[in-house]
């Protein structure tokens, strides 16, 4: 075999592997520092998001960019939310791609261990359940919700009335299926008293990219909450 085809391969061999790692550098410090992808494992953000959708995450929120009512937010469990899940071993296929497309941040492998639902109030905000229409109210203002989910037309924006003032460095959450989401309302005898710490957040959901039949950028409705502010 003649020196310069040897050479050759192994230059050729030299610079795949390098472009390899770089590429895979490139992709683990843009889901580290930039985007995460996540799939949604329950029907509590129906008919925003929808079991099994995939959705792609922010991670500049909130660290470079501020909080704002109505993101929709990634975080994990702020402690005895989600129950203990007896999850089967995958096979070895499922799991090397899986573990590959997490690497590349596509994949979703710790999904189960967070939480999706929408920002309701921030810190020092006070949140009612609910005015004379059944709307929430949030710094004595009603807010129109168009995204959620109620078992009848004119059902109140909650089956559980509350009034709550955010402590500093917390969240008030909830999910879209209002009447069937465990979230902030429902975990105030748990750890922070329903309230989620911002350190907590992941990020901010910005689009569902999987399945593409449910492409969609979310949209937090900030002007429904603007005179909340």
């Amino acid at each position: 075999m003649p020196n310069s085809f040897v050479k050759g391969l192994v230059g050729f061999l030299k610079d795949l592997v390098i472009i390899v790692a770089a590429a895979l550098l490139i992709s683990f410090l843009v889901k580290t520092f930039l985007f995460r992808s996540f799939f949604i494992p329950s029907a509590s953000m129906e008919d925003t998001l929808m079991v099994d959708d995939r959705i792609i995450v922010s991670e500049l929120v909130p660290d470079v960019f501020a909080l704002e009512h109505g993101d929709v937010v990634v975080f994990s469990d702020p402690g005895g939310w989600l129950p203990n899940y007896d999850t089967p071993d995958p096979d070895l296929i499922t799991a090397a791609l899986d573990l590959i497309a997490t690497v590349v941040g596509f994949g979703g492998s710790d999904s189960e261990d967070h939480l999706v639902k929408r920002l309701i109030g921030l810190p020092g905000d006070r949140v009612v359940c609910c005015d004379d229409k059944g709307l929430l109210q949030v710094n004595g203002k009603s807010v129109t919700e168009p995204y959620i989910v109620t078992p009848s037309s004119g059902d109140a924006a909650s089956g559980m009335e509350f009034d709550i003032t955010v402590p500093d460095d917390s969240l008030w959450v909830m999910g879209d299926n209002r009447y069937d989401s465990a979230d902030s309302r429902y975990n105030q005898d748990k750890p922070g008293s329903g309230f989620v710490p911002i350190d907590k957040v992941v990020g901010r959901a910005v689009v569902v990219s999987w399945p593409i039949s449910n492409w969609t950028w979310l949209d937090n409705y900030a002007g429904n909450f603007a005179n909340a502010d």
